[in-house]
């Protein structure tokens, strides 16, 4: 990270009042306290949850825990244990009855080690103060997956371990490293299958060492304010995991599918006005030259208002490369698809519009339309190529028929053709290859029905079906595209093609099924299993043409 910019998030703090915070640092978006947290905002125990904008810091997790804490007489039994493991866990009490550490100096090393297993809160080493704080952790990883069908069966192991640095300074300045460092043996496609950020992953991609290995870093500063009540502003630098927008299963703006992205974050939340401006630089496909290889860039903003029942929002992103950071985007309050047209239309930029509300007590529903470069011409003619829109609803029932702990969900995806391309390949909205938005893609609709549910707050079952039905190019038997119907996300319309239709599921058409089953353990803290399920089905329709994957997948976390 450039020393510049650590000099500017410095320069800040005395300019800007704040109040004390304490944790600043966010917590890494698979957390399953974000489903907690979920769970408890249908259920309208909280009255606000940024679900939109994650990833949260620990500070505002603590918040809205404490806010639960305010009305646990409404909680199940299994809701309230859940409450105070998350509670016990994000406090960072370094209580020696709570914590261990594995380098204090106080304390005997073997027994830090015996401490891996019990149901402390584990650091490599850890300091915290009035203003300060710094926690150093271990982090690893097991996963072993096995095909299960077709036949011959194969198997697939990942393994990797690295350390995280986190903590809070000067009060309200946040701040992130992690690495981590794995290897992979046994069948590469199962690899992929089990972890499919692989697929991004320059190491994993490029090939040239003896093994399969990956890598994975993140790093950030993260400076938060509050200057008067009710008021929040937060400007972030670095890169890690996130997602925008709404979505029960893929979103269609940031899905988290995607590779991590190094980005700028300005956040502005007042009563109920909710501001977010992002600009994040990420690479376009792997290329063997490496003069090929080239930057691009993402911006998005968004202004939401919020209350009790009711969010709507109205946002916007540009992809562009080929150039320097461009001022125009950089600014958190603007119109980026005027801006575009004013520096001559080169880029690729779309418009979104959400909603959700609440308006019962177990039940929310939201909706999400995407709309791709031209946004006020011929929009009434739903066949035209340039009709490029795409939406999905959904609907979270938490505990239905009055069974507690229990949620579904319901959500619809469709997405025309040509949506998330652009008449410069390099210009798609895609990172390392790998779609920044829903993972269907376009010309493709997709039905995704959920059920979950917590035994306890350290076991959790669900279950997931997705059907998909995609319209993909035509190829001739030497690989030659013989007919563009807008299925692939790295072929845009050419406007002199004479068919100026695009019809939905057009072209060469395939349907997939994906079951999943899958039980989530945490037998002590910090030491956790998933036991994942999965078979994949897809049917090509023109031959019925069948082909048919299950596989079973152990993962296993483990923090030291």
């Amino acid at each position: 990270m450039n020393i510049k910019y650590i000099h500017f998030f410095i320069t800040l703090i005395p300019i800007i009042s704040f109040q004390l915070f304490g944790q600043e640092d966010n917590l890494p978006v698979e957390h399953k306290v974000y489903t907690f947290l979920k769970e408890m905002r249908v259920k309208k125990i909280i009255h606000y949850l940024k679900d939109d904008n994650l990833v949260l810091s620990r500070n505002q997790i603590l918040n809205h825990l404490n806010e639960i804490e305010k009305k646990s007489e409404l909680l199940s039994d299994t809701e309230k244990k859940s409450l105070k493991k998350f509670r016990d866990e994000l406090s960072d009490n370094l209580d020696n009855n709570e914590a261990s550490q594995l380098l204090n100096p106080n304390e005997n090393f073997f027994s830090g080690i015996s401490n891996i297993f019990s149901n402390k809160k584990k650091y490599l080493y850890a300091s915290a103060e009035e203003q300060n704080s710094i926690f150093l952790e271990g982090i690893g990883h097991l996963y072993h997956g096995q095909k299960l069908y077709p036949s011959p069966t194969t198997n697939s192991n990942l393994y990797d371990i690295g350390f995280r640095l986190r903590g809070t300074v000067f009060d309200n300045l946040g701040y992130n490293l992690t690495v981590i460092k794995g290897g992979v043996s046994g069948n590469f496609f199962l690899a992929e299958k089990i972890e499919p950020r692989l697929l991004s992953n320059f190491k994993w991609v490029e090939k040239i060492e003896n093994i399969g290995n990956y890598g994975f870093t993140y790093g950030y500063l993260r400076l938060n304010s509050k200057p008067y009540p009710n008021m929040d502003i937060a400007v972030q630098l670095g890169r890690e995991d996130f997602t925008f927008g709404y979505g029960y299963g893929n979103k269609l703006i940031i899905s988290g599918n995607n590779p991590t992205l190094d980005f700028i974050k300005f956040d502005f939340d007042y009563k109920p006005f909710h501001i977010t401006s992002i600009h994040a630089s990420t690479v376009g496909e792997f290329l063997p030259k490496r003069e090929d290889r080239f930057t691009k860039f993402i911006a998005i903003n968004k202004l939401k208002l919020a209350f009790e029942n009711f969010e709507f929002g109205i946002g916007e992103s540009i992809i562009y490369s080929g150039r320097g950071l461009e001022l125009g985007y950089l600014s958190p309050i603007a119109f980026y698809k005027f801006i575009e047209m004013d520096i001559q239309d080169r880029d690729n930029g779309n418009v979104f519009i959400d909603f959700k509300t609440n308006p019962i007590e177990n039940l929310e529903l939201q909706a999400t339309f995407f709309l791709d470069e031209n946004i006020l011409s011929n929009l009434q003619d739903f066949d035209r190529y340039t009709n490029k829109t795409a939406y999905q609803i959904g609907a979270f029932w938490y505990q239905p028929f009055s069974i507690s702990d229990l949620s579904f969900i319901c959500e619809y995806t469709k997405i025309r053709p040509y949506v998330y391309t652009h008449i410069d390949p390099k210009n798609t909205y895609t990172s390392f290859g790998q779609n920044l938005g829903h993972r269907i893609g376009p010309n493709a609709d997709e039905i995704l029905l959920k059920l979950t549910y917590n035994f306890s707050e350290r076991i959790r079952f669900w279950s997931d079906v997705s059907f998909v039905r995609k319209g993909k190019n035509e190829y001739d038997n030497n690989g030659n595209l013989i007919k563009n119907v807008g299925g692939d996300i790295y072929f845009s319309h050419p406007d002199l093609m004479p068919n100026k239709t695009a019809l939905f599921l057009d072209g060469e058409r395939w349907n997939y099924t994906f079951y999943t089953l899958g039980i989530y353990f945490e037998p002590v803290n910090e030491i956790i299993f998933d036991l994942i399920l999965r078979m994949e089905k897809e049917i090509k329709l023109s031959n019925n043409e069948k082909q048919i994957i299950t596989f079973a997948v152990l993962k296993m976390k483990l923090a030291f």
